[in-house]
């Protein structure tokens, strides 16, 4: 970790889907910014419109304002336009509903708070997931319950913001009876066709505002944390999810947890990446690339 230098130039960019709440956020980071930095702000609606912004951005340093999902989006539009450098550190306004990024680095939640630590903050270099298809992960992504329980939650997210997250996992994990899926961790099986509900690997520790998925990840070590979940009965999986809201689960005889620079997942599963859902895919695999960009975090620990 190295001391950022204030920068003097910024492009602030946020979603077009903000809403009135988004917009006053913005408007006392931007009081902060603006105090000792030229700030344009731009609203993008899609993956092309910021690769065009981006191709613009010249010196400034580029300052995100939303959740994981935008950072997903800008690092990947970063690196489609080859900008994507650990010696350029992104700025981050945690904006979103859950800011798993955010609280596992440390970056404030109050957006005047934010604000300051992007123009006093440290530059932070950290590792990126990428799988085969070139999509990339900036803090968890996770195959299974998790990813059902985000798509059950999408449509409560809007009406009760993180508490949505809850409600998809409370859903998901009534209906589901797990997956039969291989796993693999740098080229060893850790599951050959198992009945699994979940696995997640990642960078980050949390994921769904804070929920401790991955509790011992380090986002700059070089290496994913892997959590293997084999809890699919009904009674198994309700012990899980209780246990998971204190970070237990780590504990239970029917999760693994591992650690490896390559993940492979095959069998027909949803996915959630930083948020997004998709899927379902027969097979994706998944490789660390360490210290492949920055992200200015506090000055302190």
């Amino acid at each position: 970790m190295t001391t950022g230098r204030a920068p003097d130039e910024l492009l602030l960019v946020r979603n077009a889907a903000a809403g009135t709440a988004d917009d006053e956020a913005v408007g006392a980071a931007l009081e902060v910014l603006r105090a000792r930095a030229a700030v344009e702000v731009a609203t993008t609606g899609s993956p092309g419109e910021l690769c065009d912004l981006l191709r613009g951005l010249g010196g400034r340093t580029l300052v995100v304002a939303g959740g994981d999902g935008s950072v997903h989006a800008a690092a990947t539009a970063l690196r489609d336009e080859g900008l994507l450098d650990p010696a350029r550190a992104v700025g981050l306004l945690p904006l979103g509903t859950g800011n798993d990024l955010a609280r596992c680095l440390g970056v404030p939640l109050d957006p005047r708070a934010a604000a300051a630590v992007v123009l006093d903050g440290r530059d932070r270099a950290l590792d990126l997931l990428e799988d085969d298809e070139r999509g990339l992960v900036v803090n968890v992504v996770h195959a299974g319950v998790g990813a059902e329980a985000a798509r059950q939650a999408t449509a409560w997210k809007e009406r009760v913001g993180a508490a949505g997250y809850a409600l998809g996992a409370a859903l998901a994990g009534a209906r589901t009876e797990g997956w039969e899926l291989t796993v693999e961790v740098d080229g060893r099986v850790v599951a050959d066709g198992d009945p699994v509900l979940m696995v997640a690997l990642g960078t980050g520790t949390t994921i769904g505002g804070g929920t401790p998925l991955l509790p011992d990840a380090r986002p700059d070590d070089g290496l994913a944390d892997v959590v293997l979940v084999r809890a699919v009965g009904p009674v198994a999986r309700a012990a899980y999810a209780l246990h998971l809201r204190r970070g237990e689960h780590v504990d239970r005889d029917d999760v693994d947890v591992l650690r490896g620079r390559t993940v492979r997942v095959a069998g027909g599963f949803p996915v959630n990446a930083d948020g997004e859902v998709s899927g379902p895919y027969d097979e994706r695999t998944w490789t660390v690339r360490p210290r492949a960009w920055a992200l200015r975090v506090p000055a302190q620990p």
